[in-house]
Parts: structure tokens; sequence; C-alpha cells
């Protein structure tokens, strides 16, 4: 039985998923560690390079991808480990108590894939960690998301589809897989029809697929923002997607779609092969955002606006995910602090105590999180070390 067959807790809440025990070793500057853990937030405190981001970066593992640095498996061992790295999770929630397991760790040369373990058992691929727990973060990194390439934002939204669509990855790894072929052909400079016809329909299949699940999460966001009190602490995001598939999902049937965008790959063949590469897909939509009080463009919000607009929609995400799924997601907050004040902060506090999820969060000082003193578990990081704060 997984954790998303079960019901959510009795207040009304969504029920809790938590690690209880973290172990990793070879991972970044963490040979060997063993952290005991508990419901609710957990606070990372310590100095620039200690190792903070590490510990968020190993429960990131818990996920299908390459967590939230997008690092290679080679950078996530520790440096000259030649057995690979190993990360693994006591986890509790309403289904009970299971054992995460997942790495390269004995991994041989012929099979240096990442491995997942579940209760022992070896898993049937990565998504298989979605049907015990998701996890959500917001990192240092994200605070450009506005400002930055469009793939950035695609692949934002994309997670936020993948924590209550499972089979999203396959989807995009899939149309990947199918637009690299349809582009070698392009560079090569074949002619085969029937290659470019058999490859093309993959990609049209795929790739609505992939424009109707991001629709409908934009649907869902938007909904869930509705919800929100229109005083929210952090401002309501407006979403939109902005793309020749997007636009027409909402004005015609999926199959149409995808018979149109069949044709236009077919007639696009010659511009796609002056540009060595495939110009039109999902793979180039637009996730728009716009501070909603304000009617504004986030990318022309200030650095503050910004990130409290990036906060406010993974907070919205996570509601949306527990809701669905009827259990709290994890959630890793990165440095969450750096651009907001007291009262901002208590705010966001509150909010994840009503969300009822256990939250991992880094900082400098532990004065930042002094409201949280007797409501969360307080560790201090050094040099590959973590232990209990005094």
């Amino acid at each position: 039985m997984t954790a998303l067959s079960q019901p959510a807790g009795g207040s009304g809440r969504p029920a809790q998923v938590h690690i209880e025990k973290l172990t990793l070793t070879n991972f970044r500057n963490y040979r060997a560690l063993s952290l005991s853990l508990g419901p609710g937030a957990v606070v990372l405190t310590g100095e620039n390079g200690a190792g903070k981001t590490n510990l968020l970066e190993a429960v990131s593992f818990l996920s299908p991808g390459r967590g939230l640095r997008r690092a290679t498996l080679e950078e996530a061992a520790t440096l000259g480990s030649a057995g690979g790295f190993a990360v693994h999770a006591q986890v509790a929630g309403p289904f009970g108590t299971c054992s995460l397991g997942t790495g390269t760790a004995g991994a041989d040369a012929q099979d240096a894939g990442r491995r997942v373990r579940i209760n022992g058992e070896p898993a049937r691929g990565i998504d298989a960690l979605l049907e015990w727990v998701r996890v959500i973060w917001v990192t240092p990194a994200m605070d450009t998301l506005f400002t930055g390439p469009a793939s950035d934002r695609r692949r934002f939204l994309d997670r936020m589809v993948l924590a209550i669509d499972p089979a999203h990855g396959r989807r995009a790894l899939d149309y990947e897989k199918a637009m690299r072929a349809r582009n070698r052909l392009l560079t090569e400079d074949t002619h085969d029809d029937a290659w470019f016809e058999a490859i093309e329909t993959q990609m049209a299949e795929t790739g609505v697929a992939i424009a109707a699940a991001r629709a409908e999460m934009v649907r869902l966001l938007a909904a869930m923002m509705e919800r929100l009190p229109a005083d929210t602490p952090f401002p309501k995001a407006q979403v939109a997607l902005q793309g020749t598939l997007d636009e027409q999902m909402g004005a015609m049937p999926a199959v149409d779609v995808e018979e149109a965008f069949r044709a236009r790959l077919r007639t696009g063949r010659p511009r796609d092969r002056a540009a060595g590469r495939t110009l039109e897909g999902p793979h180039r939509s637009e996730l728009l955002v716009r501070h909603g009080p304000k009617d504004m463009p986030a990318e022309r919000c200030s650095t503050g606006e910004q990130k409290a607009l990036l906060v406010g929609l993974v907070l919205a995400h996570a509601r949306l995910t527990a809701e669905l799924s009827g259990t709290a997601p994890i959630l890793l907050l990165d440095e969450i602090s750096a651009h907001f004040d007291a009262g901002r902060r208590a705010a966001l506090f509150a909010i994840l105590e009503e969300l009822n999820c256990q939250a991992f969060m880094t900082g400098t000082e532990a004065a930042l999180f002094s409201s949280l003193e007797g409501r969360a578990r307080f560790f201090t990081v050094a040099a590959g070390t973590v232990r209990p704060a005094t």
C-alpha cells in the first residue's frame, strides 16, 4: 500500500509524511552521516560551505530527476569515493514506515545509473519514489527564475506537474529522445520521409500530452490562488502559458492539436534543417508569471517581490499537491529568509505549520528562526558534521 492510497489526517489537514532517519554515504562532503529526525520543521544553521545545502540536496534525491542542483551523479559523490554514493531515508506517514534508498553505490561500470530500492527491494523505476513521498524545493538559484531563460521556467513547471502526475517525467523523456533523433536526421541532412514521419508521430503524441498536463497544472494553480485570502503575505501570482501548442489546447480537441502539430513538423523540415534543430513544440513554450495585486510582469518586480512571488507559487503548489495526494509534501527551503523581514518569516512559518509538512530550512544565523523555538528541531552544521543545536 502506498501513501497515495491513504486518506488525509482526521484534523482535516493533509497527513504528514516525514523522514525519521536520514543516512548518507559518500554524498558530497558527508563520508558517513546518520541523522535522527521527526515530524515538523528542521532548521539547519552554519557557515557558508558547511554542507547545509548538501543535506537538502540529499533529500531532493528522494524524488525523480537530478536533485535541486541538477547535478550529475559523479558530482554528487564525495571526491575520491570509488564506490559511488547512497542516500537512505526511513520515512513515516499514514502508510506506516518504509525504507527508501537511492544512489550509485555498488553500481558497476556497465550500470552506473541511479538505483532505487523500496523496503529493500529494487524499484521498477525512479518514479516509484512518488508513491511514497513528494519533495518540493526553493533554492537561491531560483531567485532568477523570472528573469532567466525560458527553459528554467519550463523546468520549474514540469517539476510541479511531476509532483502530482508521476507519468509526466516519462512523457518528457520520450519527447526529448524523439526530438534528439529528429535533430540528428536534420543535421545529417537525411531526407527519409518514413523515418521523419515515425519520429514526428511520437513527438506529436508525447508533445501534446506534455502540453495538456502543463495546461491542467496552470488551471489548478490558478484555482488554488483564487481560494487564498486576499491579504496573503505572499502575493498571488497569475500564471499562463504561451506557445502554439498551449494556445491550441484550450480551443481544439487534443486529437486535432496532435494532428496539427504533426503537420507543422512535416512542413517545417526545411526551416528546421537550416537551423539544425526543431523550432516548434513544448520545448519552446513559455511560462508567464505576473504579480497579481500589482498586475505587473514578474520580471519587472523588485528582487524581494520576485522572491515572495516564487515562495507564494511554491506554497500554492504544496497545498495543491497535498489536496490531490492526501499527504503533505516535504519542503526544502534553502536560505529562505534572505529577502524576508521578521513579519514575513513568521507568516511563512505559520503557513508551513498549517500545511502540516516536514520543512527543512537553512540559514547562516539561528536568530532568523527564533520564532520557531520549541516548534522545530535545530541542528548546527559544520565541516561535514551535523549536531543538535545547544
